[in-house]
């Protein structure tokens, strides 16, 4: 029997590996996609969250970006609600200006005689790639050795098209990771087809990484199976990963993914998709779409096909949170084992930051007296 009106254990309560890993966070030592370029025009903050902490990204005037704790030192208003004046954030309270060093800068009321305060805002680590803009939430000493994945495909002149795609799902991260990689739920994707007849070949965990191979019939659906060369392209087998914190698949090295998850709390995430194509053909004929021509290709498949197919992934998560949270004790029933397989991963990573943050509080050795002669 379930228990309808109870809350879902937290992450040391937990008994099993699902209610653990429905209760994990992710580990911040990463760099995280926080939001797409083309969203935040030059002069204009927003806010970002990752895993219940509240971010002020804004670009300067200058199309820079940068990103600070969301809250004025002075009465903790979002700093988010304000304003951007150069390379400058605003508050919208008191005009209190900080730099993108975090530093206040200015204030624009009267001050007394003791003049500014001395009082700095944390910044965070801010990067521009693939069209998304990211953010690295964790050790600032960390950022430049943890890198942004490298996408060859989508960089330099030759770069194939790919136009990103984000949702904000209302599911906890761990629940994206499993869908887009469990493919026994084909039976929602019916209309569209994406994948048909999924066989598993290989689940293999090596690290952090999960490598998961797949024989299945890709790209078969009505339309988009039109724009997919068959006779060139294998497209009966597909290679995934999941490569903590990110997910990427690969069908024969021409139609490629990767997913970037940015986790907000138990039961929010946004999913940040990139999809490209080393080619894709004109329906009915052997020919290739020109590569120039293949941006605006993206824009409305993206629109009409992958857009429309992710939504009904969506609607599956949304509806499987709201069932966890009715019925987080029912007796677990999975038959799909690259998901257990991620759902360590993610449980692992985490007790390990806990573990971190943990020991970095302890306080050190008291410090040795000398003796005085």
């Amino acid at each position: 029997m379930t228990h309808g009106s109870s809350r879902p254990p937290g992450f040391e309560e937990a008994v099993n590996l699902r209610q653990k890993v429905r209760a994990t966070g992710m580990d911040p030592d990463y760099w995280y996609a926080v939001e797409e370029v083309r969203n935040i025009k030059p002069g204009t903050v927003v806010e970002v969250i990752f895993w219940k902490r509240s971010i002020a990204l804004f670009r300067a005037t200058d199309g820079l970006f940068h990103a600070m704790d969301n809250r004025c030192a002075h009465r903790q208003l979002k700093l988010s609600i304000g304003a951007v004046e150069g390379c400058r954030l605003v508050c919208a309270y008191h005009g209190w200006k900080y730099d993108p060093d975090g530093k206040l800068a200015e204030a624009a009321h009267e001050l007394p005689e003791r003049g500014l305060p001395d009082v700095s805002i944390r910044t965070y680590p801010v990067k521009v790639r693939y069209g998304l803009v990211w953010l690295f939430p964790g050790d600032p000493a960390l950022a430049e050795v943890r890198r942004i994945p490298e996408i060859p495909e989508l960089e330099g002149p030759g770069r194939w098209a790919c136009v990103p795609l984000n949702f904000t799902w209302s599911a906890h991260h761990s629940m994206v990771i499993d869908n887009v990689s469990d493919f026994s739920h084909a039976w929602l994707h019916r209309r569209y087809r994406p994948f048909v007849g999924a066989q598993l070949t290989r689940c293999e965990t090596i690290g952090d990484n999960v490598h998961v191979d797949y024989d299945t019939s890709v790209g078969r659906g009505r339309i988009s199976g039109l724009f997919v060369d068959h006779k060139r392209v294998d497209t009966n087998s597909m290679k995934l990963c999941y490569e903590y914190p990110y997910q990427w698949s690969n069908t024969d090295g021409w139609i490629k993914h990767w997913l970037f998850v940015l986790p907000i709390n138990e039961r929010t995430t946004r999913a940040f998709f990139l999809f490209y194509f080393k080619s894709l053909k004109i329906p009915l004929v052997p020919v290739r779409i020109p590569r120039f021509a293949m941006d605006m290709v993206m824009r409305i498949s993206n629109r009409i096909l992958i857009a429309p197919l992710l939504c009904q992934d969506g609607f599956a998560l949304e509806a499987e949170q709201e069932g966890y949270e009715q019925h987080w004790d029912a007796r677990t029933l999975e038959f799909n084992r690259v998901v257990p397989a991620f759902q360590h991963v993610t449980v692992r990573k985490w007790q390990e930051y806990l573990e971190r943050e943990k020991k970095a509080a302890m306080p050190g050795p008291e410090p040795a007296v000398a003796e005085v002669a």
